[in-house]
């Protein structure tokens, strides 16, 4: 059995988030009799916990993702793309999007099963009860279909964490990682109500790389569970593509993990997560207001007659409106749209074609 301090610095100038994110009747900070991950709450986190929970309150007040589906999709594309291509995944974001899309994509099998598998899971991210290692063993197998033996199975062999071909260290033992899982799972369920969603995210995130419970897939399930963890707090993380935050700094993602296993602790990740998480969601407020400010009536209009993945011409689009002007079509609808990635051709090399075709994104 392990025992750990958890340290809180004094004199916190955010006393009201630092109750909400450690209110556990332990006024002395220590814990005893059960596995607790060792963290500091630092007046950093606390500061980030304050400026996430502000932005997520803005970006709902603006305007509900729910209501912008086209911002919903290429979110998640952009999960996906980004969590395959920190495994060196080659395929570019327009493949990642073609093959979501059922489109013929050419390039290798295994990197278009892991976008079908990887999809199937975020599509189904919703349905996660991230407290649950059955949950977790199910999902990993949805994620590694076709693609490892040990699908849905904690590995039986040692494994290591790597950048690139540099280890950042070697996983504990196989035969301990049901054991480590066991007591990781029920520290989140005794937990999930006295610390913050943000900070336990996190410390499940560094956790579950240091014990590299599967023998493949466990940077892609580490980054999905995170997403579960905060989606149960606020659905809107299911569209808030954190991982392609964690692409653009992957060398800052891999040496935090690799300074939290040399500290023995993981605080220096949290803050790393959180900064991140900060980071994107101002990015995806500034866009939603921009959007906002762009949106025009005709854009709207066009879009609320389209489907999704069916391709239209102009000459329909342009019934269906009721417009006569092509020309006005263009500069009022098309062109605007076509901007903005709400919409896109199916010929883009071609964009005068009378074959083209375009189809809401």
């Amino acid at each position: 059995m392990c025992y750990h301090i958890y340290i809180i610095e004094e004199e916190s100038t955010q006393k009201s988030v630092q109750d909400s994110v450690q209110d556990n009747g332990n006024p002395g900070g220590v814990f005893v009799g059960e596995y607790e991950p060792p963290f500091t709450i630092t007046n950093e986190i606390l500061s980030y916990v304050s400026s996430i929970s502000e932005k997520i309150g803005r970006i709902t007040a603006i305007s509900s993702l729910e209501t912008k589906p086209h911002l919903r999709k290429n979110n998640r594309i952009k999960s996906i793309h980004s969590s395959l291509k920190i495994e060196a995944n080659s395929l570019s974001l327009g493949q990642v999007r073609d093959v979501i899309n059922g489109r013929l994509v050419l390039g290798e099998q295994k990197e278009i099963q892991e976008v079908k598998n990887a999809y199937a899971a975020y599509e189904s991210l919703s349905e996660i009860n991230p407290y649950s290692i059955k949950d977790l063993k199910k999902f990993h197998g949805i994620m590694t279909k076709y693609l490892v033996e040990e699908c849905g199975e904690f590995r039986h062999g040692e494994e290591g964490v790597f950048n690139g071909d540099e280890c950042i260290f070697m996983a504990p033992p196989a035969q301990f990682v049901p054991q480590l899982m066991d007591e990781l799972f029920e520290w989140m369920k005794k937990s999930r109500n006295s610390v913050h969603p943000l900070i336990m995210s996190s410390v499940f995130h560094y956790e579950f790389v240091f014990i590299h419970p599967f023998a493949d897939g466990n940077g892609r399930m580490a980054r999905l569970w995170h997403t579960a963890i905060l989606a149960k707090w606020k659905p809107v993380f299911e569209f808030i593509p954190i991982e392609s935050q964690i692409e653009k700094f992957q060398d800052e993602y891999y040496d935090a993990i690799a300074r939290c296993h040399v500290s023995g602790e993981s605080t220096i990740f949290i803050e790393f997560m959180l900064s991140q998480i900060d980071r994107i969601l101002e990015d995806i407020s500034l866009q939603m207001n921009e959007e906002n400010e762009q949106f025009s009536e005709t854009v709207r209009k066009m879009l609320e007659i389209m489907e999704y993945d069916t391709p239209y011409t102009r000459k329909t689009l342009m019934e269906k409106l009721g417009l006569k002007s092509r020309d006005g079509f263009r500069r009022n609808y098309l062109q605007p749209a076509l901007e903005m990635n709400l919409i896109q051709m199916t010929l883009p090399d071609k964009p005068n074609s009378r074959n083209q075709r375009y189809m809401k994104v």
